[in-house]
């Protein structure tokens, strides 16, 4: 009966539940792979979190698009996703080596509080930033590193009882050259890594790229716990395997982050994760690209920072930064400035305006069309987000297709990318007729100036639009009108 029924077609298809197929850039081979869950429907995903000893810039909000583009993504095939997101409140030192102090009790004398204190503040501000930029963080865990020190411990002397760790007089160190896979991955040779590079050499230490799992205790150590090797501190890079391993598993779909963590970092969680559990760790790594400024990459230590309570207080949206990621694929480094951020904030309004004409013209029903298909398409082909955008403004302007044809699409442009536009009475779009007339008269004044090249006029009229309290961006497509919110 059994090949009767698979002859004639009898037999249930096992495939129609299956999700829809999706591939993603697995950083660890280098190349596109379709995307398979070690368990059917449920992807286990983590993203490596910020160290919270102060606010995050915008760089660092870069990584939570990525984890959140990809949750959207495998929802809208069927998947149910696990995520986590860490937060580092101990152990991550001022350089990537194993010498220097840590962030956090640099960041705690600085403020002149405990540790805990800065932590609390900086991890409640980082979770506003996500909600802000449209994250849902209500599926999200976020778990602190020092709630799970007994775990970081438990794994480090799993190591040392395996053969993996050694001791030195500062602290319990992993040895790689008992990992014959070391540096794998991102292309990292072993033998590339050379002492001094990017990783400190400490006296006693056998091999340049070992590093360490728990740290003596200093005399001025704010963070301290009685362990096997006496008083000290976990290293920074055991906390995450430790708490992947607590809460979603020995082995993950998907690990994501900066790609400044994929060479140091990440080989180190995949060193002492399959050392200890002996089984694959991560079967999809994925990085984005740094978000840079004037062609530098955006950090603290280059002094070029941008934080998203700058831009909400230079009067855009905050979805305009959600935005202005959008436009570029995630493995290719993003220049932001603020022209650059004026039209992807006036891109977004126009899109919800033509949004809400076209609610109008549907009365919100919708239908296929072959244009959806090429949207998710985009989508599920790595996360191609700006071909994506693209598909979607041509075919909102073009006239082959019908109003619900176009609202189809834009739900799925919704669920996909996170942009508010199929519910746009919750979102505070500043429409002309919400403008005073007088600001109004002035903007046209001044836009009439720029066009006759009567700069000075147009300074002029510019002042008088930010005395009344709006602010004026030139962006690409024009001027953006915002209300100044300091």
């Amino acid at each position: 009966m059994g090949w009767l029924a698979r002859m004639f077609g009898k037999q249930k298809d096992s495939t129609r539940n299956r999700p829809a197929p999706v591939f993603f850039t697995n950083t660890l081979s280098g190349s596109k792979e379709l995307f398979i869950s070690q368990r059917p429907g449920i992807v286990t995903m983590y993203t490596c979190g910020p160290t919270v000893y102060g606010q995050q810039h915008i760089g660092n909000l870069r990584p939570g698009m990525l984890a959140d583009t990809i949750a959207r993504t495998l929802t809208a095939v069927g998947y149910r996703v696990q995520r986590v997101i860490n937060i580092t409140d101990v152990g991550h030192l001022v350089g990537d080596g194993d010498g220097g102090e840590d962030k956090m009790a640099v960041g705690a004398r600085q403020e002149k509080v405990t540790p805990e204190t800065i932590a609390t503040r900086y991890m409640k501000m980082f979770i506003d930033n996500l909600d802000d930029l449209h994250i849902d963080t209500n599926d999200i865990r976020f778990p602190r590193a020092t709630e799970y020190i007994k775990e970081q411990i438990a794994l480090a002397k799993t190591l040392e009882e395996k053969g993996f760790a050694y001791y030195l007089p500062d602290g319990l160190y992993f040895d790689t050259q008992k990992f014959p896979n070391y540096g794998n991955l991102g292309g990292l040779a072993h033998a590339s890594l050379e002492a001094g590079a990017r990783v400190e050499v400490a006296r006693g230490k056998r091999h340049p790229t070992d590093f360490v799992l728990w740290r003596t205790a200093k005399l001025n150590d704010l963070q301290q716990w009685d362990s096997p090797w006496g008083r000290g501190n976990p290293g920074w890079h055991i906390e995450c395997s430790a708490m992947i391993r607590s809460l979603l598993g020995q082995e993950i779909d998907i690990h994501t982050g900066g790609e400044d963590l994929a060479q140091i970092h990440h080989n180190n969680e995949i060193a002492q994760s399959e050392a200890a559990n002996g089984r694959t760790f991560v079967h999809y790594w994925m990085h984005n690209a740094f978000l840079t400024m004037g062609g530098e990459k955006i950090s603290k230590s280059l002094g070029n920072v941008v934080y998203l309570s700058d831009i909400v207080a230079k009067g855009f949206n905050p979805l305009a930064l959600r935005y202005f990621f959008l436009q570029a694929h995630y493995r290719t480094p993003l220049s932001f400035s603020w022209d650059a951020l004026a039209g992807a904030a006036s891109a977004l309004e126009r899109l919800q305006k033509i949004a809400g004409d076209i609610e109008e013209e549907s009365k919100r029903k919708s239908a296929p069309s072959e244009v959806r298909i090429q949207f998710l398409a985009a989508i599920r082909d790595d996360l191609a987000t700006p071909q994506a955008l693209s598909i979607l403004w041509d075919s909102l302007k073009s006239e082959d297709y019908t109003p619900e044809e176009k609202w189809g699409l834009l739900e799925d442009a919704e669920a996909h990318l996170g942009l508010p536009l199929t519910n746009l009475a919750a979102v505070p779009v500043l429409k002309d007729t919400d403008i005073p007339k007088e600001v109004r008269d002035s903007l046209t004044l001044r836009e009439a100036a720029r066009t006759s090249k009567d700069f000075a006029a147009a300074d002029r009229l510019r002042s008088e639009i930010e005395n009344s309290g709006y602010r004026v961006d030139d962006g690409p497509n024009g001027p953006v009108l915002t209300k100044r919110t300091l």
